[in-house]
């Protein structure tokens, strides 16, 4: 850019030189002056050009955001308008005396009188050429009322009358028709211009003042439409042709011939005021061009440590705080270049500061995360609005639900109105509601797809504040309260079976005794009430016995011997004894794994299992009894399924107790042995009620591992 505004300077000085030394050489400006003007005019065309080159990078420059660019533009204005100002005055003076100063240089009055000699000659041909007008007109409507044979007769006479020196008719072709002059030597046919022609059909009469190769003179033309009589008769034209008197002809001629000669001469007049005026114009423009290329540089050397401070300013926002810039200077702009410098080392600290803090904010809520995802026992915290913030994976487990689900809600969302997910939600909004600054805590059962969920919550807030956040801890205590039954009814049963079974075997003996004591000292009807009740007493004591028996099965099962076992064989090998039952179907997988448990116990679990089914179907019109096999997830599931009346409702929550049962003579220990021979094996049982009808019973046994092979 430097050496553009040198070289620019340079060349304009060059040719403003030049203007100079020619217009003080009148011979070398005459000689030169076309090759000066161009010169002149493609330097002011060249800097022009390059000022709105300059501007347009400029323009380009602020419509990209380029940090800079304003400043640029607010300055380039400065300069211009320092520059363009008193720029303007010195040119509008300089041309006002350069053009009094040349135009003393000539007579102003003779040039007017010249222009008023030529003013007048062109009015009294102007007045001649109205006056031909006239005439013409008048002659063809003479012409007009004649018929069309009549009118070429009568062209001289009207010529004489009208005093012109001739006549001529011409067809709308432009042919001619026929002709009258008053010069009767060296007749020469007139012709009728093509631009009469056109105006003539417009209606519309057509003049020329032009010069008369004849007598070297002027002459004045016109040429006017003969309207016709008829439709039939085709349209004429009149021209009329009458020379302009010889002395004012001459005059004429002589004043624009003087006149040409004064332009001449005031040529080199206009050239000097051009050549004068450019070299001006050039003066301005090179200080134009000057001042925006001063206002290019200053700006860029200003802008660019503020350029370099604003793309510090952007990395610091974008979190690098590397950028160190060189302090080139000393001035206000140095000092702030070294501040942001230290504003930048200092933040670099701060933000190494925050990043290590927050590493260990994430590594503390990382290790919470995990602690909370390795909890067996459900924990949710939630704000003082009561919404759910945090729900660990234990907590959603227990609930039956999904996590996204309850993060991010309030308790009065949790789940469908009147389903128990909501219903316990909302017990639990009560409790803290109540005690919103203490501890609670409480039992309550919550109904699961698979049953009934025995749950202790506690709830506590965790800060001191009015309105606290709270913690709310769950835990699934279902398997402990079953086992506590468990143990309960198999103390009851032991008790049973030790009370009972003593006094059984007396009674019976004594009875029999009696029987054969006394059955033959009777006659025959005391005898017989005699036999009667003391079988009574033995087949009563043989129930109790089968009562004490079962009981004690249940409170001592035998601990399983695990091993390798095959569960379709044993299904086989099962469903063979009910083969009597033609509505037992099989529905084995092939292919299972083997599974480990004891052959003699899983073989009562199955027999418990048709036997309920079978005893099931017993009022049913078309009974069906399936046994199905097939590889899950947790192991290999074994499915009992009937078409029965299904489980009542009312026992779901007790199906695995002793008792309940809604047989009349059913002890109610069958389930309740299956499932504690299932726990056992640690396999899962599941009972369900089907849609179309029915119920299904599930036992899920764990796949046998390799190391047990």
């Amino acid at each position: 850019m430097i050496y553009l505004i040198v070289g620019g300077v340079i060349v304009g000085g060059s040719l403003i030189a030049l203007l100079s030394v020619a217009a003080a050489d009148t011979a070398l400006f005459a000689e030169n002056f076309p090759l000066l003007l161009g010169m002149n005019a493609v330097a002011v065309v060249a800097l022009a050009l390059l000022i709105v080159y300059q501007v347009y990078v400029l323009r380009r420059r602020i419509r990209a955001g380029l940090f800079g660019a304003k400043l640029t533009a607010r300055l380039t204005r400065l300069f211009v308008l320092m520059a363009l100002v008193p720029g303007l005055v010195v040119y509008a003076v300089s041309v006002q005396f350069i053009i009094k100063s040349i135009e003393s240089w000539f007579d102003v009055r003779l040039e007017k009188a010249l222009e008023g000699g030529l003013s007048l000659g062109q009015s009294a041909l102007e007045y001649l050429e109205r006056d031909l007008v006239k005439k013409a007109e008048g002659l063809s409507q003479r012409l007009s009322d004649l018929p069309a044979a009549e009118q070429l007769d009568d062209l001289n006479e009207l010529r004489e009358t009208a005093g012109v020196q001739e006549l001529a008719l011409f067809g709308m072709d432009g042919r001619l028709l026929g002709f009258a002059s008053a010069d009767k030597g060296g007749f020469m046919p007139p012709s009728l211009d093509q631009g009469a022609l056109w105006q003539v059909r417009l209606q519309q009469p057509w003049s020329r003042v032009e010069a008369s190769p004849a007598s070297h003179g002027l002459s004045v033309r016109v040429a006017a439409p003969v309207n016709v009589v008829s439709f039939s008769d085709p349209l004429r034209v009149l021209q009329v042709t009458q020379p302009v008197p010889a002395n004012m002809a001459l005059a004429a001629l002589q004043v624009e011939q003087a006149r040409a000669e004064y332009q001449e001469l005031a040529v080199s007049r206009l050239g000097l005021k051009r050549l004068y005026g450019l070299s001006l114009t050039l003066a301005l423009a090179i200080a134009l061009f000057t001042a925006i290329s001063l206002g290019f540089l200053l700006s860029q050397r200003l802008a660019a440590p503020l350029r370099a401070l604003a793309r510090g300013t952007r990395a610091v926002a974008r979190g690098d705080f590397s950028q160190v810039h060189t302090v080139s200077s000393r001035d206000e702009l140095g000092m702030l270049t070294q501040s942001f410098n230290r504003m930048t080392q200092q933040l670099a600290e701060a933000h190494t500061a925050a990043q290590e803090h927050q590493d260990r904010l994430q590594e503390a809520k990382a290790y919470l995360e995990g602690v909370l995802a390795r909890l067996t026992t459900g924990v949710v915290t939630l704000d003082e609005q009561l919404v759910a913030r945090i729900v660990n994976p234990a907590a959603a487990a227990i609930l039956g639900v999904e996590r996204a689900s309850l993060e991010g809600r309030p308790l009065d969302r949790w789940g469908d109105p009147g389903s128990p997910l909501h219903h316990l939600a909302m017990v639990i909004r009560e409790h803290f509601q109540r005690a919103a600054t203490s501890s609670w805590q409480g039992q309550w059962e919550y109904v699961r797809g698979e049953g009934v969920r025995a749950l202790i919550m506690r709830g506590a807030p965790l800060t001191a504040h009015a309105t606290p956040d709270y913690a709310l801890v769950i835990d699934d205590i279902t398997r402990l309260v079953q086992a506590q039954r468990d143990a309960a009814w198999g103390e009851v049963a032991r008790r049973l079976a030790h009370e009972i079974k003593n006094p059984l075997t007396p009674i019976q003996l004594s009875a029999e005794r009696l029987q054969v004591k006394l059955a033959d000292r009777l006659d025959n009807a005391s005898r017989a009430t005699l036999v009667r009740s003391t079988d009574t007493i033995i087949n009563q004591v043989a129930a109790l016995k089968g009562l004490v028996d079962a009981f004690s099965q249940y409170a001592k099962l035998p601990a399983p011997r695990i091993e390798r076992l095959d569960l379709n064989d044993l299904i086989n090998e099962v469903a063979v004894l009910y083969e009597s039952h033609t509505h037992l179907s099989l529905a084995l997988s092939e292919g299972l794994p083997p599974v480990a448990g004891d052959a003699a116990l899983l073989r009562q679990v199955l027999h418990n299992l048709l036997k309920n089914a079978d005893e099931a179907l017993a009022e049913v019109e078309n009974p069906l009894l399936r046994v199905a096999t097939r590889l899950a997830e947790d192991g290999v599931e074994l499915c009992v399924t009937d078409n029965g009346p299904g489980f009542p409702e009312q026992l779901f929550s007790r199906l695995f107790e002793p008792y309940a049962t809604t047989k009349a003579k059913g002890t109610g220990l069958g389930l309740a042995v299956v499932r504690k021979i299932v726990e056992e094996h640690h396999g899962v049982i599941e009972v369900r009620n089907l849609e179309g009808g029915g119920a299904q019973v599930c036992v899920t046994l764990p796949v046998l591992e390799s190391n047990h092979e």
